[in-house]
């Protein structure tokens, strides 16, 4: 995944399904919006805390897919990360929506 800036929501759902380990999937909406409904095993941590949480809560070797509201939060959250010093950020490409409508898991209370 080295350097993709893009994700595409198959190929996250296939990594998903076959188990393959050694990824986190990072939900920057906000924590009602979350709770509402997310892209199953997805962590919560808010756009505005991302920059102070990122370190203490994500590995920098981790590969991470990141998705929010829409594609230009995404790619705003990743390039927060990247500024972190994360390397392996891929931004979900169309978010949530996408996810459900590849069939996803999704989890919350609206999900």
């Amino acid at each position: 995944m080295s350097n993709n800036l893009v994700a595409d929501v198959h190929d996250l759902k296939t990594r998903l399904e076959w188990g393959q380990p050694g990824f986190t999937i990072v939900d920057v909406r906000d924590r009602h919006t979350y709770n509402h409904g997310h892209i199953t095993g997805a962590i919560p941590i808010p756009l505005d805390d991302l920059a102070s949480r990122a370190k203490s809560s994500l590995h920098t070797k981790r590969h991470i897919y990141i998705y929010g509201e829409n594609d230009e939060q995404s790619a705003k959250a990743a390039q927060v990360l990247r500024a972190s010093g994360f390397v392996e950020v891929a931004e979900i490409q169309g978010g949530l929506s996408a996810w459900k409508t590849a069939g996803g898991a999704t989890e919350g209370v609206g999900a």
